[in-house]
């Protein structure tokens, strides 16, 4: 009768781990930076819930964590746990473009959270808002312009 017991509950831990697994989707996301001169920028892609707050790091573009605080409210955020939890990789020049790939909860969609893309180059204008995206099924499937060192980014879903 244990053996039963644990085999169900088992079975009932798998099954949650693979709704835990089929509730996120990748997405490609890629950024056509504006044709600025300087040294290259540095981006948080950061995943911002209804109150506007943030949530999560998404990823960093730019490895040297000793310039993370030119993204001054992201820091804010990251200065909390010194952890970053996403990926990382080098910062992005002007005129050049970068692939990334993220992973989003599908629970949060259209439930008014957004993805933020946060801009500092050194010595230049810093942008707390360069890109700001509603987490929707229509937005994260086309173009979003941005304000400040990204031209644009466009969103992908990976099909599985």
């Amino acid at each position: 009768m244990k053996s039963l017991l644990k085999i169900f509950v088992l079975g009932i831990l798998l099954s949650a781990a693979n709704q835990t697994l089929a509730q996120t989707s990748k997405y490609k996301c890629m950024l056509q930076m504006n044709g600025y001169t300087g040294e290259p920028a540095y981006i948080s892609v950061s995943l911002i819930n209804p109150k506007g707050d943030y949530e999560k790091t998404l990823y960093v573009m730019g490895k040297d964590k000793k310039w993370y605080n030119s993204l001054k409210e992201w820091f804010k955020f990251f200065n909390k746990t010194k952890n970053v939890n996403a990926k990382t990789g080098a910062s992005v020049a002007g005129g050049d473009r970068a692939m990334v790939n993220i992973e989003l909860n599908d629970a949060i969609l259209d439930k008014g959270y957004k993805i933020r893309f946060e801009t500092a180059v050194e010595d230049q204008k810093y942008y707390a808002t360069d890109v700001e995206v509603p987490a929707t099924t229509e937005a994260l499937a086309g173009k979003a312009d941005g304000s400040g060192y990204i031209k644009y980014i466009r969103f992908s879903k990976v099909q599985p």
